[in-house]
């Protein structure tokens, strides 16, 4: 037998064992069948990357390490805790659906009381933010998808060291693949380190490790919590506002400062990842301390992730589609990264039938070229069904937003995508009341004015072989 009949043969056992294997792990049709068409093509590359990347569980280990972790920090003695020093809110029956969904799925209550200012300059947080910790008191809990070693990162941990010299328990968290340079061998993590800043890795990236099944599940939150009163949330990262990629021009993030028992369930999901990659419990009373009230706004945290739950992965998309189909007159959603599924391509479409006016607000160019010519491929969809487009085009547009009517407002890490949905581990923070999406709002329409409509004519004559490639990375869309 020559060497390319065994050659073919083997492709053949690969191609048929996958088939198995794709649809034992898989409940996700359009993701299996883009799976299974990259096997049939390369049945050994293909079938070493789904290996590798291909189930968006955890690992057996850490979905066991996770039902411990969650076990511990929710358990109904500590929400109560936190519950009776609040007031429960009542909402009007559209926001009232939306809790529904993210506390059924989520687990995070709704919590009335609490403060926030939205801060849509990246040097004006990072000012805040290191005012902050300069004042803090007992501890600094921060985590990031990415830290980069450059100016604003420098500031900050400045300031966490002073306060490491004061007595104050500084504590770090960063995902170990979009901080990868952070932690090199003799860099900054290490350098930090030194100066009394515990730091650690979020799920560390090791191919021959058995501890993660799937190398690229990322932690992309973004969370700072300050003695327990203070905290961040949103979408921007520990690094300049260029990224690193100066002729992109700055990237547009918006963040979130919040004061009010909203910081409690901030802490929770630290915590919580601190546990899950550590194996220690900080306790000392943070998760029952009374919650005090700073304003009017009810809010909750919606943190997401591949648990063992496959519920787990729809709560995002459950949420949205609740806000989607809430709306009676606007809505604005601004990301960078828009690949919508069919679900939600439905909802926006009935929400335009209603005569709700839909906002989407991209940037005209982003970093990553499969993913921005998969989202390409939706433009049409959304043009056909009456969305407005706009393509903003001062830097980058980092910001992932959502607000419905006057009622409801959510900023966070989760771009519209299925990365985002199904994949990283996100955490937004859904608000409450006519104030709250005003102000945000107003931040959108200043993304809007910085954009420009998308010329209709234009992309329809657009290169057929731009089509063509669009097209073909549509169909990695279940994939991205």
């Amino acid at each position: 037998m020559s060497w390319i009949v065994v050659y073919n043969t083997l492709q053949w056992v690969v191609r048929i064992v996958m088939i198995a294997v794709v649809l034992r792990r898989r409940r996700d049709p359009p993701a299996s069948l883009a799976w299974l068409m990259i096997i049939f093509f390369e049945p050994f590359i293909g079938a070493a990357v789904y290996l590798l990347i291909g189930d968006r569980r955890l690992g057996r280990r850490r979905r066991r390490l996770y039902r411990k972790v969650v076990v511990t920090t929710r358990t109904p003695t500590r929400l109560d805790a936190q519950l009776r020093h609040v007031v429960r809110p009542e909402l009007d029956r559209d926001a009232a659906d939306v809790v529904a969904q993210s506390e059924t799925y989520g687990g995070m209550p709704i919590l009335g009381g609490n403060n926030v200012e939205l801060v849509v300059d990246t040097e004006q947080m990072v000012e805040r933010l290191v005012a902050d910790i300069r004042r803090a008191r007992h501890h600094v809990h921060m985590l990031f998808y990415i830290i980069m070693d450059d100016q604003t990162s420098r500031q900050v941990f400045d300031a966490m060291a002073d306060a490491v010299s004061r007595g104050v328990a500084c504590r770090v968290l960063a995902d170990h693949a979009g901080s990868w340079r952070f932690f090199r061998r003799g860099g900054m993590a290490d350098e930090m380190r030194s100066k009394g800043i515990q730091i650690h890795p979020c799920l560390p990236v090791n191919p021959l490790s058995r501890r993660l099944v799937r190398i690229d599940l990322r932690n992309h939150r973004k969370v700072v919590v300050i003695d327990n009163r203070i905290g961040y949330a949103g979408s921007q990262n520990l690094v300049n506002p260029d990224y690193g990629h100066r002729r992109a021009g700055p990237w547009h993030d918006l963040m979130g400062r919040f004061r009010g028992p909203v910081v409690s369930q901030l802490q929770t999901v630290f915590l919580e990842d601190w546990m899950f990659e550590t194996g220690e419990l900080i306790d000392d009373g943070l998760l029952q301390e009374p919650l005090e009230s700073r304003g009017n706004m009810p809010a909750q945290v919606v943190a997401t992730g591949p648990t063992d739950r496959d519920v787990t992965f729809e709560v995002i998309p459950r949420v949205l589609l609740a806000a989607i189909n809430s709306a009676r007159w606007r809505i604005i959603l601004t990301t960078p990264y828009l690949i919508p599924d069919e679900t939600t391509l439905l909802a926006l479409s009935l929400a335009v039938d209603r005569g709700v006016q839909v906002d989407v607000v991209v940037p005209r160019r982003v970093d990553q070229l499969l993913v921005g010519a998969a989202a390409r491929y939706y433009y049409d969809r959304l043009i056909d069904i009456g969305v407005n487009l706009y393509l903003h085009h001062e830097g980058l547009l980092h910001a992932k937003t959502i607000t419905v009517d006057d009622s409801l407002a959510l900023l966070g890490s989760t771009n519209l995508d299925r990365r985002s949905f199904y994949l990283n581990f996100e955490l937004n923070v859904l608000m409450f009341g006519p104030q709250i999406t005003r102000q945000l709002r107003f931040a959108q329409t200043g993304y809007i004015s910085e954009s420009d409509p998308i010329d209709v004519t234009a992309w329809r004559h657009r290169p057929v072989l731009t089509r063509y490639g669009q097209a073909t990375a549509a169909l990695f869309s279940p994939l991205l």
